[in-house]
């Protein structure tokens, strides 16, 4: 199945009736998040990369405009004018791995009406689905404070697909590994994974089953020692530890029960051994906010591996984000609505330091201080530069996540810093609500007459 069948069927009326209206012109869109979720002090751009992959080799071929036609119960030559569209526009976007705020746009699209349309809801669930994951995956390895957070979302994750994207931006936002084996190959990723409670109770008991890993993993070994009683299990895997003899003795996983105090107990028992470079990895239901409560209780816990909260952003499941037309054919255009409302014309975000970020016109003068955000990432429908990779998104993620103020890198109640309007993005907005209204009250005084 062709990408371009990848699409609400509202986006194909639309783009059927530009063609045959002949509204071929420049259009310019705004990808942006409205409002940050609850408990979000910022968000991490993301989804950049696949979106620009789709845009390279998006065109409307024969079969897309059969599932167009068929969608809508119409005959083939109708959705005709259809063919052979392709995307040839220009895309300003903010780079994968920096810090973002609700307002600002992640993407400025620019390219003929039709084309425009016909791309939405693609990278709208691209962007969309990738921000909300990286954002929840930044927090996770805020709240760690340095230690060592892994990736084990893949089998609760929306599918494989999510998965591996999911791997990807943990890595992108700080997490050190991640059980996805795909993943790891794709990206370049440390593979990392133990044993399930499947493979304890499948040997007589834990000490036989914890040899038999031993003897097929040599080297350092991560033994799960809740299975039955946490206790016993963990002096049974000291006991098997200790015996292995010089090099690396590697790790424990506890995955139930309090993981404070069963991290509490396990690390008296392992010291006792004489294995205090024994680590433990704590897993089960962690999120930012149970890394914390963890930390902050003093929880011997050496690594931390996150699982379905993270891959599905639990308490934050979705970006309130919107995809909005802001000029076209050379006339600024806005939305008026209550609630919704939106500015006009092509911009830019210029980053002050401590994120007083300034979202002003697009080839407005730059405020004091302020870099841009928003690069040029495709022009004609062609990238201006060889893919992104992921360690540059880490680095810019490091960079700014380093800028960013702590009252906006809190777990709780974070603050989130809030951009400013530049005086000639207000100037615009102004002339362009007062044209929308003599419009308006126009028309309604045409309507009075024809009433009367």
């Amino acid at each position: 199945m062709s990408e371009a069948m990848t699409t609400d069927l509202y986006e194909v009326t639309m783009a059927l009736s530009y063609v045959r209206e002949g509204m071929t012109a420049p259009a310019t869109f705004d990808l942006y998040v409205r409002d940050l979720p609850p408990e979000r002090g910022f968000l991490v751009a993301a989804g950049l990369e696949p979106a620009l992959d789709f845009l390279s080799g998006f065109r409307v071929e024969p079969e897309d405009v059969a599932a167009y036609a068929a969608a809508m119960g119409r005959p083939y030559e109708d959705l005709e004018p259809l063919l052979g569209l392709g995307f040839d526009g220009e895309v300003r976007a903010v780079p994968e791995g920096r810090l973002v705020l609700a307002g600002e746009p992640l993407l400025e699209l620019t390219a003929p009406l039709p084309q425009a349309q016909l791309v939405e809801t693609y990278l709208l669930g691209q962007l969309s689905h990738q921000t909300t994951i990286a954002s929840k995956a930044a927090r996770c390895a805020v709240a760690a404070e340095g230690r060592p957070v892994v990736d084990f979302s893949l089998r609760r994750t929306h599918g494989p697909w999510a998965g591996l994207q999911s791997a990807r931006l943990a890595a992108m936002t700080g997490f050190t590994a991640t059980s996805n084996v795909a993943a790891a190959a794709a990206y370049g990723i440390e593979a990392t994974g133990t044993m399930a409670h499947s493979y304890i109770e499948a040997f007589p008991d834990e000490e036989t089953a914890f040899r038999a890993f031993a003897r097929t993993h040599p080297g350092p070994v991560t033994f799960l020692v809740d299975t039955y009683d946490t206790a016993t299990g963990v002096a049974t895997a000291a006991r098997v530890l200790r015996e292995l003899g010089s090099g690396p003795l590697g790790a424990i996983r506890l995955d139930s029960g309090d993981l404070g105090e069963e991290a509490v107990r396990a690390r008296e028992i392992l010291d006792a051994a004489g294995l205090p470079e024994v680590r433990i990895v704590a897993s089960g239901g962690l999120d930012e906010y149970a890394i914390e409560e963890l930390i902050h209780s003093g929880a011997p816990i050496d690594v931390y591996a996150v699982g379905t909260r993270m891959g599905v952003s639990a308490d934050a499941a979705s970006l309130d984000t919107a995809y909005k037309l802001v000029a076209y054919d050379g006339r600024p255009v806005m939305k008026l609505s209550s609630a919704k409302a939106t500015a006009p014309g092509g911009k830019q975000v210029w980053r002050r330091p401590g994120f007083a970020d300034v979202i002003g016109e697009r080839d407005e003068l730059p405020p004091h201080g302020g870099a841009p955000l928003l690069e040029t990432v495709m022009r004609e429908g062609v990238r201006t530069g060889a893919p992104d990779t992921l360690d540059r998104a880490r680095r810019r993620f490091g960079t700014d996540l380093a800028g960013l103020p702590p009252h906006a890198r809190r777990i709780r109640r974070p603050a989130p810093p809030r951009p400013a309007t530049s005086a000639g993005l207000a100037r615009l907005a102004g002339q362009v609500r007062r044209r929308i209204e003599v419009r308006l009250a126009a028309g309604a005084e045409a309507g009075g007459r024809q009433a009367a």
